[in-house]
């Protein structure tokens, strides 16, 4: 057995509850050791259904506050949770020298991504819709086609960017559904958030370990790979307190507070607006 052969085949596996299966099968690791070694492959795009059909971000559907739109919410949530697991299935096929906590870890927030999918799918289907009946776009697994190249790219900018800027979105979304038919949402985005404050928190444990081991500053280090990925600075505002409760330092935060969120190059700007996707 090995976890980064499993973990491939989860990766490329397109049918979604299949996925979701291969991926909770990874479990059995957290008391076995990873086994051999598999080649790392280019990955343009991962496994996934012929439905959603995937679109540039200016043709994805608008969602208005009608039901319909309030559904296409959901689905767009949904898919995001889609990605996630696929962004989390890579970080442990791609990057296979690392200690076998990373590996510990990555499990258990694939397995969490894919529970916050089957709940956002179940829900659709309850509301007579299913995944995959609305456009959507590839936006955020850009990102890990993006950092390829180094799995502190990876920490720094998948879980301390993409997914925190979860944390600061989601009060925001959650008001959207409060005292509407689709209530339950609330709920649902409850459980993703807790949930997603440990995925940062282990994010930023491993940007740690990993700009410690190389002898290069945090903060520095980070503002470089944002300059070289996003394009400019990141835009505010951000949920402090969620933040620190995923373990960014307050060095980090008034660096994150102090500098410019203006001017960002031209071709950057739907990378960006593709995390905060959900407050437009």
């Amino acid at each position: 057995m090995s976890l980064f052969k499993d973990s491939y085949s989860a990766l490329i596996c397109n049918d979604a509850d299949e996925k979701v299966y291969r991926t909770n099968q990874l479990i059995k690791y957290q008391k076995k050791d990873t086994g051999p070694l598999c080649e790392v492959k280019k990955m343009p795009s991962p496994g996934r259904p012929i439905k959603p059909k995937l679109v540039s971000f200016d043709r994805v559907p608008k969602r208005d506050k009608s039901d319909l739109g309030m559904i296409k919410n959901i689905h767009a949530i949904c898919h995001i949770e889609f990605n996630a697991i696929n962004l989390a299935l890579d970080a442990i096929y791609r990057f296979q020298e690392m200690p076998l906590q990373y590996y510990l870890d990555w499990i258990k927030v694939a397995t969490e991504e894919s529970y916050h999918f089957s709940l956002l799918k179940e829900y659709l289907e309850e509301l007579g819709y299913h995944y995959g009946d609305f456009d959507a776009h590839n936006g955020l697994w850009q990102m890990s086609v993006d950092t390829d190249y180094d799995v502190l790219a990876r920490m720094a900018l998948v879980p301390r960017v993409l997914e925190a800027r979860g944390l600061d979105v989601t009060p925001s979304i959650k008001k959207k559904f409060s005292g509407s038919k689709f209530s339950r949402m609330v709920d649902i985005l409850d459980i993703i958030f807790e949930d997603e404050i440990g995925h940062v928190k282990i994010g930023n444990y491993w940007y740690r370990y990993l700009c410690n081991n190389r002898g290069i500053d945090l903060v520095q280090t980070f503002d470089e790979l944002i300059k070289k990925h996003i394009g400019s600075n990141l835009r505010g505002p951000f949920n402090t307190e969620a933040r620190l409760l995923s373990d960014f330092s307050r060095d980090e935060l008034e660096y994150l507070e102090t500098v410019s969120y203006t001017h960002l190059r031209a071709h950057e700007t739907l990378r960006y607006l593709v995390c905060r996707l959900l407050l437009e």
